[in-house]
């Protein structure tokens, strides 16, 4: 009987803090995300919006009880542009990557986070771009002006699997990102994301207090590549190498 109750305390904890979760980022983007934005709109100046942007999604993760540790920031240039890509298991994964590769980076994000209030617009005013993969035509677009964007020097995080996964899950991957990163002719920086899925995983309904690890591996290079076999090739060695790291942490 006292386990059962333990049981239950715990699942019900659980549920709970998901829900506070989603209340917090909702509660953020109100309080701090309708200020910024209609500053930055009325002063003409869209760059006010990232740093706050960093903010709250800092803050929407300490609050939501997740602490991050980051591994592989040595591998990055200061100098140099890229395009992160990386596995992607929970709602947690797009504030990680966001906010804590150390860069300023725009993201790829799909297409339904336009029609959430005050984050559709304010998706815009940090190079966030939300991509429709129903509409081959219209995903061609927003993969060409990422790329024009990476040229100019806006690194880009991808979650290249296109969906998040179940808890445990690791799925084949897109080759879009890759297209953007060889014919910008930037690195690419695998990323892998760990313990998401346990903290928040798809499906769920259930969120626990814990340590997110991230995971950036050295760059692959771009230069050179040109072909659909190219492409094909960087998209199985990207994945094998964020695969492993996976496996690793699982095993």
């Amino acid at each position: 009987m006292v386990e059962s109750n333990t049981v239950q305390n715990f699942n019900s904890g659980s549920r709970l803090l998901y829900w506070w979760s989603l209340f917090v980022a909702g509660a953020l983007l109100v309080i701090f995300g309708i200020p910024i934005l209609l500053v930055a709109w009325v002063a003409s100046k869209p760059e006010l919006v990232y740093p706050w942007a960093r903010f709250g999604g800092r803050n929407w993760l300490r609050l939501s009880g997740m602490q991050v540790a980051v591994k592989g920031r040595e591998h990055l240039d200061p100098q140099q542009t890229y395009v992160f890509i990386s596995n992607h298991r929970s709602y947690l994964d797009t504030a990680t990557l966001f906010v804590y590769t150390g860069r300023r980076m725009g993201l790829l994000a799909k297409k339904e986070l336009l029609k959430v209030p005050i984050l559709g617009y304010g998706m815009g005013q940090v190079n966030v771009m939300a991509i429709d993969r129903s509409n081959s035509e219209r995903a061609r677009e927003t993969v060409a002006n990422a790329t024009d964007r990476i040229r100019s020097g806006t690194s880009f995080g991808v979650f290249a699997e296109g969906t998040r996964a179940k808890p445990g899950e690791f799925l084949p991957f897109k080759k879009g990102a890759f297209y953007m990163a060889v014919a910008a002719g930037v690195p690419i920086i695998p990323v892998a994301i760990k313990n998401t899925d346990v903290l928040m995983g798809k499906g769920t309904g259930r969120a626990k207090p814990g340590t997110i690890e991230m995971v950036m591996l050295p760059p692959v290079p771009t230069a050179g590549l040109s072909s659909d076999g190219d492409v094909q090739q960087l998209v199985k060695t990207v994945h094998a190498q964020v695969g492993r790291e996976l496996d690793a942490f699982q095993s």
